[in-house]
């Protein structure tokens, strides 16, 4: 069973930055396509942003285009989710999840993916 692990999320202040992480223990991430969606308290998950296993196809949710980045860093086994110019707005808890997957093209509905971490929770204060 792969269990997704998300680090890195916490309080900053309006227009500050965040890196969320997310990795497991066995490789796998380095091997799988992984979408980041995001909770916000009362509301249902979304879409953030999604990397192919390869890393050659990205996407984001149009409110984060320009100020979020989604990367890989296959030594460390981690896809990683820089997160710019924070709004208030942008307070949930981030979850990434995983899909086995070595196609071009990204995943953005949550329905596609089967591995998931437990979040990791970020407060945006003004």
């Amino acid at each position: 069973q792969v269990q997704l692990v998300e680090s890195g999320g916490g309080s900053v202040q309006v227009g500050g930055s965040l890196s969320l992480s997310c990795t497991d223990s066995g490789g796998t991430v380095n091997n799988v396509a992984v979408g980041w969606f995001r909770q916000a308290p009362g509301k249902g998950r979304e879409f953030v942003a999604a990397i192919n296993w390869s890393g050659a196809d990205s996407g984001y949710a149009n409110y984060v285009k320009g100020r979020f980045i989604i990367s890989r860093d296959s030594a460390k086994n981690t896809v990683n989710l820089k997160m710019n110019s924070l709004k208030p707005e942008n307070t949930a808890v981030y979850y990434c999840a995983g899909r086995t997957s070595h196609t071009r093209g990204i995943y953005q509905s949550e329905n596609a993916y089967t591995y998931w971490g437990q979040g990791t929770r970020v407060t945006v204060s003004s």
